[in-house]
């Protein structure tokens, strides 16, 4: 037995095997170039394609982009610059960015705009990152009227009354809720129609003969370039997925009328193209105006663009509705939370998160859909890219003016697509 044991025990080892580094070829880089770049025959062709279509385009686009001019008052001067070589003329950017940012915004009040865009990024900060202060939400729910007064200037008691407006309707929702829910909602609509129609222009005439407040009034005309994408696609982004939720709800209610509408709606908007609708806005809108009335261009285009949205908003968050199990409907259930409750805390959250890829591609499309506004005589970059080249100094010119424009768009749409990935990762709950 002794024998046994002492040759058993002889196996065994008393000291560690000190660690190796592992070969070359399963760490590091050319371990991720194997699985992912030459993993097969067929990977390895792709790869040695695309290296062959990125070297010959960057063969002929870097001389070009290396012989830039960046200061020059001309094309022609640009090209006198070159000498006869390839080269990149970006000297228009630098003479015309104040256009492509801001159109013909006063040049004494550029700090306007750029205070409102500063003002726009720590009103969402509440509204994106949940980690700040509660009480900054606030400032992003009177943000949409102090950026106006910035914007478009005039008395500072317009944007106050039109702020009263929703204080009204909050009050008359809190008042007539004890009574009836329903009737809270009509009257949470009614009390600021009521006050914007009746009650707020005198206060405003009143306010401003009383202590007149306010900055130098700028005309809707002034407003183009990147400035009029932003305040088109802002709004229209904000106003449509709080639009397009309601109009999901109601094409899944069990109210034949209120469900009629929501479908009759959605179904139309859906079937227009979005010109179609710009056109109505620009063109036919005024003749169903009683003469006289003066309705902003800029504004119509706002309506137009939020309610196209909003109705491809509603059907991104009816798939997100329609994919939750049954069975959370029966835990609201269970809870006795009424219709309202069951929305806010359990069947629209989920809704959502299962839904943000899609509405975060409908964010980006509309906001690229901004550009079709130079087709009704607004000035957007696109548009004003078009006058600039028409110009003696800068006529000829195409790739330079498209690539700065591009990459201002671009900017925008990637940080709403990265945060959109965030915000996945964060909402992730799923059992792993």
């Amino acid at each position: 037995m002794s024998n046994i044991e002492s040759q058993t025990i002889a196996y065994v080892r008393d000291t560690m095997i000190p660690e190796q580094a592992p070969p070359l070829t399963e760490s590091g880089a050319i371990k991720w170039l194997r699985e992912n770049l030459f993993s097969g025959w067929f990977n390895t062709v792709l790869t040695l394609l695309s290296l062959a279509v990125i070297w010959w385009s960057l063969a002929a686009i870097g001389p070009w982009l290396v012989n830039t001019v960046w200061n020059a008052g001309s094309l022609s001067e640009c090209r006198r610059i070159l000498d006869g070589t390839e080269g990149a003329c970006f000297a228009v950017i630098n003479d015309r960015w104040h256009q492509l940012l801001f159109g013909f915004y006063p040049s004494d009040l550029y700090w306007r705009p750029v205070l409102a865009l500063v003002l726009l990024f720590v009103a969402l900060a509440p509204i994106l990152f949940t980690g700040l202060p509660r009480k900054m939400l606030w400032f992003s729910a009177a943000y949409p009227f102090v950026a106006y007064h910035l914007l478009w200037g005039g008395s500072v008691w317009l944007p106050i009354s039109a702020l009263l407006g929703f204080v009204a309707g909050g009050v008359a929702f809190v008042l007539v809720r004890k009574i009836n829910g329903l009737a809270a909602i009509f009257a949470s609509v009614l009390a600021p129609v009521f006050w914007w129609l009746v009650v707020a222009g005198p206060f405003d005439d009143a306010m401003s003969s009383v202590l007149p407040l306010g900055l130098d009034f700028v005309r809707s005309d002034r407003f183009g370039g990147f400035l009029i994408s932003l305040v088109i696609g802002v709004t229209g982004i904000s106003l449509s997925l709080p639009l397009g939720i309601l109009l999901a709800l109601g094409r899944q209610s069990d109210m034949v009328f209120v469900k009629s509408v929501c479908v009759i709606f959605i179904e139309f908007i859906r079937g227009v193209p979005l010109i179609t609708l710009l056109f109505t806005a620009s063109l036919l809108l005024n003749y169903f105006l009683p003469p006289g009335t003066s309705f902003d261009l800029i504004l119509r285009v706002i309506i137009m663009v939020t309610l196209f949205a909003a109705a491809y908003m509603a059907e991104v968050i009816r798939g997100g509705l329609a994919a939750l199990p049954k069975g959370q409907y029966e835990a609201a259930d269970a809870l006795g939370l009424d219709y309202w409750k069951a929305q806010r805390l359990i069947i629209m959250p989920q809704a959502l998160k299962i839904s943000i890829p899609g509405i975060v591609n409908t964010f980006i499309g509309l906001f690229k859909d901004t550009t079709l506004v130079v087709f009704i005589g607004l000035l957007d970059p696109v548009g004003l890219s078009n006058a600039i080249r028409a110009s003696t100094d800068w006529q000829g010119i195409y790739w330079e003016l498209f690539i700065f424009i591009g990459a201002l768009f671009f900017i925008f749409c990637f940080g709403i697509s990265r945060y959109s990935m965030y915000l996945e990762r964060k909402l992730k709950t799923d059992h792993k």
